[in-house]
């Protein structure tokens, strides 16, 4: 792996993610979070000539990681867009799909994208710099109630209408800009032993509204069932409780509230079987690379006529 790949993102649970893949000759394989191409490049150095890779990324700064081999193609879009664009390419199944949800290295140490608590920069967090919502709209439109929503329901936060009130009457005296801006309204409301974790959050809070992350997910990982071969693999990487239920309830009964669902003989219905048990990283993984600690790999497979 280049040195460039590994600045941009070192790849999480690489080779258990990709051995859960169960790669053979002549497959479709989609990389749907292509980021710092980490994972992508391991696909492409197990896979056939005979195999596809297709890598979906909505930021354009994830283009120059892409590797220049003819059995891989770039798409710049969003992944919730999975099965629109495999079909633009001619293609109607895919053998397995891999997802890293992680924000990438990039973009958290990037202090112009506005992702981190580190720095004070405008407060941004778009993953695609096309898109019109910013962090700031959302902190200086958004009324106290949907605020509130957003910091209780992403962020889980127990004070999260405290926060709301407290950024509603400091941008009625200035516009919330910059994430020191922000940082300065919501210190005093985290507690000095937890500060690091409760700006984490609210930060990861304001990050899903920005990039609508929930729903995107949602579409995607019901893409993903419709288009996998019966016989192939999802495999998900997760980093927070809200989208590791989600996968986990989607690939316990195929859909993201968890219902079970009978066909008329009273016979349990899914799309998905887990294959083994949630991976998680090593203490080695860990010392390497701290961001991997709250890492969570997931791995199904999809059951025939599912």
């Amino acid at each position: 792996m280049n040195e460039d790949t590994q600045t941009y993102h070192i790849p999480v649970l690489l080779n258990e993610s990709v051995d859960g893949m169960n790669l053979h000759e002549k497959g479709i394989y989609v990389d749907v979070t292509f980021g710092g191409g980490g994972h992508s490049r391991e696909i492409l150095r197990r896979m056939d000539d005979g195999s596809r890779l297709f890598g979906f990324d909505q930021d354009e700064d994830a283009m120059q990681n892409a590797p220049e081999d003819k059995r891989f193609t770039f798409v710049r879009s969003n992944f919730r867009y999975l099965r629109n664009f495999l079909r633009y390419y001619g293609v109607e199944q895919a053998d397995a799909i891999l997802a890293d949800l992680g924000v990438s290295s990039h973009h958290l140490d990037d202090a112009s994208r506005g992702f981190s608590f580190r720095f004070d920069a405008p407060l941004d967090m778009r993953m695609n710099k096309r898109a019109k919502l910013t962090a700031s709209d959302v902190v200086n439109t958004y009324d106290e109630s949907r605020l509130a929503d957003i910091f209780y329901l992403y962020g889980e936060m127990k004070n999260s209408r405290r926060l709301a009130s407290a950024l509603v009457k400091a941008r009625a005296q200035k516009p919330i800009a910059l994430t020191g801006d922000l940082i300065d309204i919501v210190k005093p409301y985290c507690p000095k032993e937890r500060e690091k974790k409760e700006l984490a959050k609210i930060f990861q809070a304001l990050r899903i509204e920005v990039n609508h992350e929930m729903d995107a997910l949602k579409e995607m990982l019901q893409a993903a069932i419709s288009v996998l071969k019966p016989g192939g693999r999802l495999a998900v990487i997760t980093y927070h409780s809200l989208e590791d239920r989600m996968v986990k309830n989607m690939m316990k009964t195929g859909n993201i509230e968890g219902k079970v669902e009978q066909d008329f003989f009273g016979n349990f219905r899914a799309p998905l079987r887990a294959v083994g048990k949630p991976i998680v990283p090593n203490e080695d993984e860990i010392a390497r690379n701290p961001r991997s600690r709250s890492a969570k790999l997931r791995i199904a497979e999809k059951v025939e006529n599912g």
